[in-house]
């Protein structure tokens, strides 16, 4: 069985360092797209190393290590193809501003393994902590085509219901044909990204943008357009990666403004606002 979930839960965190610059922090936020204009004093804020903030969703790549996706595939008990995995969703919380450059202590282990029917759900949780206390603890979501039916527990549902009303922003944010192969030198080396062969047999017509990159960009969208431009007030941060984008398309990112939270959707412009990212939520001060 190419899952064997009691293996894969019984066995022990995994402990390492991570460190990252000042550089690093550049280069993820020139991979979701800031920078633009180039001497705006608001994206100057993503790209000089004299003012950086660093915005959250660099969590998900700190310190170059495999991401979720294919950190979770080498895993006691995980014995799957890499063409029959997909990011399934992402869960971020954030304990305090993370530093422009740093290093830290990364425990990641298997939280959990759901039995979807027709597909497995493996649960990836990283907890990074440095000298300080802890800084974020993220989740990732591995969806396992074709690996379900083991008889596991299906798990809890993630799906929320629609925001109420007209969105309170609406703000479309263009891909660059090239942004995949930007974003891949962040530590994501998935063919899927970059491979027009392996996207094929993968089931998609030509590479597709990383979910996290799509992920970085909304969440730079929100912190822009209704947070003042604050990266400290982000505290979570969850979605459920609900469709494909291809580099060189549109992003729509619709915003409803809560209490302490904004829900968002993502959708596609070029593909009748097929959505991208659904049950997606920031939480902040």
């Amino acid at each position: 069985m190419p899952i064997d979930a009691a293996k894969a839960l019984a066995a022990g965190p995994r402990t390492g360092e991570i460190s990252w610059t000042t550089k690093d922090v550049q280069l993820y936020h020139l991979g979701i797209g800031a920078g633009l204009p180039a001497t705006d004093p608001d994206e100057l804020r993503y790209t000089l190393e004299s003012r950086l903030h660093v915005l959250p969703s660099f969590a998900t790549v700190a310190g170059s290590g495999a991401p979720g996706v294919i950190g979770g595939l080498s895993l006691p008990g995980v014995e799957v193809e890499l063409a029959k995995v997909l990011h399934g969703g992402q869960t971020l919380e954030i304990h305090r501003p993370i530093p422009a450059q740093g290093t830290a202590t990364a425990t990641r282990r298997l939280a959990a393994v759901h039995d979807k029917g027709k597909a497995a759900v493996l649960v990836l949780r990283t907890e990074v902590t440095d000298d300080d206390g802890p800084l974020w603890t993220d989740d990732a979501q591995i969806f396992v085509r074709g690996e379900g039916g083991f008889g596991g527990d299906r798990g809890p549902s993630r799906r929320l219901d629609p925001p109420a009303g007209e969105p309170d922003r609406t703000v479309e944010r263009p891909v660059r044909e090239d942004q995949a192969l930007l974003y891949r030198l962040c530590g994501d080396w998935n063919p899927l990204h970059a491979d027009p062969e392996f996207a094929k047999l993968a089931g998609y017509e030509r590479p597709i943008l990383h979910g996290l990159c799509t992920y970085g960009i909304t969440l730079k969208a929100v912190v822009d357009t209704l947070l003042g431009g604050d990266v400290t007030r982000v505290r979570g941060y969850s979605t459920r990666f609900a469709g494909v984008m291809y580099p060189g398309e549109t992003l729509r990112i619709r915003m409803w403004r809560g209490r302490g939270r904004v829900r968002v959707a993502v959708s596609a412009v070029e593909r009748g606002d097929a959505p991208v990212l659904t049950d997606t939520v920031v939480h902040h001060s």
